[in-house]
């Protein structure tokens, strides 16, 4: 349990590397690839694909390095429970798939993760501490 005790202090870090680390190489990978990437959301219907896509990659980065580093936090994870909400609707709301019901699930489980960064803080290991 020691163990346990020591690590703890840690989990709040971790938790935003891999959340927040997740977001910011998404929105990079789109900027990188993004007439691909406003292909594929306008062949999913979307209005604009090309404005779409550029308020994806400012909310992924900005809203991602937020939680990244633990500033603002509170926000970011709004920002990002918002926008993964929507995005999974939008592409994994076929229900019919299953896939698309594991990718939404597991979406869902980000949402959680966001919504606890939201009640809890960054932690003690942080840029506003």
């Amino acid at each position: 349990m020691k163990v346990l005790t020591t690590l703890v202090p840690w989990a709040p870090l971790v938790a935003r590397v891999l959340v927040g680390g997740m977001f910011v190489m998404s929105g990079m990978d789109k900027v990188t690839n993004f007439t691909a990437v406003v292909a594929f959301a306008g062949s999913a219907g979307l209005p604009s694909p090309g404005v779409a896509v550029a308020i994806a990659i400012a909310v992924e980065v900005l809203a991602g390095l937020s939680v990244l580093l633990g500033y603002r936090i509170f926000w970011g994870a709004v920002a990002l429970a918002v926008f993964t909400v929507i995005v999974s609707f939008v592409f994994h709301g076929d229900f019919t798939d299953q896939m698309q019901q594991i990718i939404f699930t597991k979406n869902m489980g980000i949402v959680a993760t966001l919504l606890y960064m939201m009640r809890f803080g960054s932690g003690k290991l942080s840029i506003e501490k």
